[in-house]
């Protein structure tokens, strides 16, 4: 008989962003290796038979958690699960995995992306203003504080140091299961063409220009880093030996202010804006090197699905996806995302065609696609649930 998965996410919808497409993604690959897995959620738009929608009514209005908690636990009563695995901080799970962190960090992390002092204060200040955020805040706290509490799933070292230094979690109930993400190789080469030819025209270049383009995709501007990109692509302007670096921004974030930064700034016609990215692989296949200079990123499936792609990337030590490439082989890490100077480096670096050939190589003879996979994230946690039935006597 196949041991029986529940996995608890708030809301079962891939189109509201990366946490929920890779439980989903998750689900189905657990399926795939032996488990029964079901899903529970408070909200969705589903009609699949193993996700059950425990608090249907307005689909935009959010849950509160209580009453999520009180409508997963009359489920569970109901029905029998032999692993209960939940991405919310539910002191009943048997795993718990955290698709954004620590709230703690986040809280911290995100009041530190303004580049106003006195916002950054006052973002501190008032971060338990917010009552929902508290209330996790607080069940999180609690959580990893009961010895007898859920093991903790980390999605990279990042997080793990993050509930060992927020909570002094005990490493016993730590594991690092870092993050997979389904590989998709398919790429509309005519669509990805045309593609290209509108972005260079709109740059106003040539093939013949040979431009080092580079990726940024997000949908939080701030958060992920864009403005302290333009003040490094503006510092990297007059420093490149050999091609010319050009930016193309990919996501559903307001772009106004960064236009009119990146005029400020003089290095407008050397940014493109896309806006939202359906298949962000044709994008990946004409472009070539992934940047995200971001100040809080558990494991940025953009910067895993950049390297599955055979591209060189570049993104900060506060981004978890690091545990999955060698800095200085694979891509670059930046200390911080203030750090302009470092940033404008690395970018120059990759303005080398030496460099790129020699990153590009290496992501492909160290074989990192197999080891970004969601497959061998399964495995691993596949493992994990052996684990926990051990303890359990099952």
């Amino acid at each position: 008989m196949k041991i029986r998965i529940a996995i608890i996410i708030e809301r079962a919808d891939i189109v509201l962003g990366g946490a929920e497409r890779s439980i989903l993604e998750l689900a189905t690959t657990l399926s795939g290796v032996g488990f029964d897995v079901s899903i529970l959620a408070a909200k969705g738009q589903t009609n699949a038979r193993n996700i059950h929608i425990l608090c249907p009514g307005r689909y935009w209005k959010r849950t509160n958690y209580f009453t999520l908690s009180k409508a997963v636990r009359r489920h569970l009563a109901a029905n029998e699960y032999d692993i209960v695995h939940s991405v919310l901080p539910f002191g009943f799970a048997d795993v718990y995995q955290p698709r954004g962190g620590t709230y703690r960090q986040a809280i911290l992390q995100n009041a530190a992306s303004y580049r106003s002092s006195l916002v950054r204060f006052y973002k501190r200040a008032t971060a338990f203003a917010n009552w929902r955020r508290t209330i996790l805040l607080e069940a999180e706290r609690k959580l990893c504080k009961r010895p007898d509490g859920p093991v903790i799933a980390a999605l990279s070292k990042y997080v793990a140091r993050q509930f060992r230094e927020n909570y002094n979690v005990d490493s016993e109930r730590l594991f690092v299961i870092p993050n997979g993400i389904r590989l998709n190789s398919r790429v509309d080469s005519t669509a990805s063409d045309r593609l290209r030819s509108q972005i260079l025209y709109k740059l106003g270049l040539k093939e013949a220009d040979e431009p080092v383009l580079f990726l940024f995709v997000a949908n939080n501007f701030r958060l992920k880093g864009l403005s302290v990109l333009i003040d490094a692509l503006a510092a990297a302007r007059n420093k490149f030996d050999s091609r010319k670096a050009y930016l193309v921004v990919a996501g559903n974030g307001k772009s106004y202010k960064y236009r009119l930064k990146a005029r400020k700034m003089g290095v407008h016609k050397k940014i493109i804006y896309l806006g939202h990215a359906r298949h962000i692989q044709n994008v990946l296949s004409i472009t070539d090197v992934s940047i995200l200079p971001t100040f809080y990123d558990p494991s940025s499936r953009f910067i895993l699905e950049s390297l599955s792609a055979g591209k060189p990337v570049i993104t900060t030590r506060f981004n978890g996806a690091i545990d999955m490439f060698e800095d200085g082989r694979h891509g670059i890490v930046v200390d911080r995302p203030e750090n302009i100077r470092a940033l404008a480096e690395a970018i120059c670096y990759f303005t080398k065609e030496e460099n790129l050939r020699q990153a590009r190589e290496a992501i492909q003879a160290d074989n990192l696609k197999e080891q970004i996979s969601i497959r061998r994230a399964a495995k691993q946690l596949a493992g994990l649930y052996e684990t926990v039935l051990e303890k359990k006597g099952k």
